[in-house]
């Protein structure tokens, strides 16, 4: 790929992007459609202007993959409502556990018996569909800190947390293909990688997000011109997160989720005892001076996590575009998908949903909108940097990379009609 034309490219995308933007948010189109339209024209299947390997480039892309699912899932969790509760949740855990379960086993059998795929291939492919993406599915997820739409809910909390609850499965299958140690009978796997990451995570993430909520409120009792940095703290809580995460062997994904949610629920507590905190040391109600409660670092921050997201989306979602050929198009992958779309998700959805409080056309289009996109793609680079054999690696390459722009186009186009209808209703 010639990094000039490279430049040029994403420098025009993001002026024009930039320059009409009010008459794009008119057509019955996303972002993502724009920009993976023009990565098809100047990739190999058009003009081959620029072309992108991912084979040969895993590692570069695994990285920005891997920051910009980062980016999005704190900025998901920042927006959760509060207060958290058993009841509103469970729909989301029960989506981002026990479905996503489920659209592993069932891609694995469509893999291992109909793709002819090895078991440990069939597993990791599903392990790498079966997510649903946080990063290309703005236009559905909760809108601000204060939506409380249902709907929005689900996939805004499903998406944080099954990005980080896929990992067991990836590494069955690298186990299975002999890539990773599951120990013996499994056991290995079982108390590493399935209970201990992921309750670690937990941990990790909810005690970051509410540590770092403390200190902040106390700092602040001081000297209330923090909020200039906040930015930093936010993107040092990630990385920070994030990176312990990995050195105890837990899920950073799913830590760095919950230390958002952690985040954003401990400041509104603490920003509820506001008026007490401010009243004069020696004074009573009327002699306390009237001041502005000091600005939450999940919302003055996540103006700016948000300008990120979007330019990690553009970059990607273009080098998808130049990543496909004409021959990529294959019938296994398309028919992979359609089964996805058409078969697995809904059915998933509907059937953990069946005892839910949740009316039906919320079920109908959580089924549908389980849109695939960057998570996917990091999935599989991870995979392919831990030695996945080349022939497995570039029939999964083929097949995610379908999946993933079916799923921007077809989704996309039917997200504005979808979420109106259901606006009106």
């Amino acid at each position: 790929m010639s990094s000039a034309i490279a430049f040029v490219c994403v420098g025009l995308l993001l002026l024009v992007m930039g320059l009409t933007s009010t008459a794009i948010r008119r057509l019955p189109v996303t972002t993502a459609m724009i920009y993976l339209a023009v990565g098809i024209v100047v990739g190999p299947t058009a003009l081959n202007l620029l072309h992108f390997n991912p084979l040969q480039q895993s590692g570069f892309l695994e990285i920005a993959t891997e920051i910009a699912v980062l980016l999005s899932l704190f900025t998901a969790g920042m927006k959760m409502p509060v207060p958290v509760s058993v009841r509103r949740w469970q729909t989301p855990v029960l989506l981002a556990f026990a479905s996503m379960s489920l659209t592993v086993a069932l891609i694995t059998v469509f893999g291992y018996h109909l793709l002819g795929l090895p078991l440990g291939a069939a597993v990791l492919l599903g392990a790498i569909l079966a997510p649903t993406d946080p990063v290309l599915a703005t236009d559905i997820q909760v809108r601000h800190p204060g939506d409380r739409d249902r709907l929005r809910f689900n996939v805004t909390c499903e998406a944080g947390m099954n990005d980080g609850t896929a990992f067991p499965f990836v590494m069955l299958g690298l186990g299975l293909l002999g890539l990773h140690d599951l120990g013996h009978y499994g056991s290995e796997w079982i108390l590493r990688d399935l209970l201990w990451a992921t309750a670690a995570a937990g941990v990790i993430g909810i005690a970051s997000g509410a540590a770092l909520a403390h200190v902040a409120w106390r700092l602040r009792g001081v000297d209330e011109q923090h909020h200039r940095l906040d930015d930093f703290l936010g993107l040092g809580l990630i990385a920070m997160v994030y990176g312990a995460s990995l050195m105890v062997h837990a899920w950073g994904f799913l830590a760095v989720f919950f230390a958002a949610v952690a985040l954003r629920q401990t400041e509104l507590r603490l920003t509820g005892r506001c008026p007490d905190r401010l009243q004069l040391q020696n004074g009573t109600d009327d002699e306390a001076p009237a001041r502005t409660p000091p600005r939450r670092i999940s919302e003055s921050s996540l103006a700016f996590k948000e300008q990120l997201e979007r330019l990690s989306e553009v970059v990607l979602i273009l080098l998808v575009g130049c990543t496909l050929f004409v021959d990529s198009w294959s019938l296994r992958a398309i028919a992979t998908a359609a089964f996805l779309f058409i078969v697995v998700r809904p059915a998933s959805v509907l059937a953990l949903l069946s005892r839910s409080r949740s009316p039906m056309r919320i079920r109908l289009l959580t089924g549908w909108f389980g849109i695939r996109g960057i998570g996917s793609l990091y999935y599989l680079m991870y995979a392919i940097e831990h030695g996945l054999p080349q022939d497995i690696a570039l029939e999964l390459l083929h097949i995610t990379l379908v999946v993933v722009t079916l799923s921007i186009m077809i989704h996309g186009l039917s997200i504005r009609p979808l979420m109106d209808r259901y606006a009106r209703r």
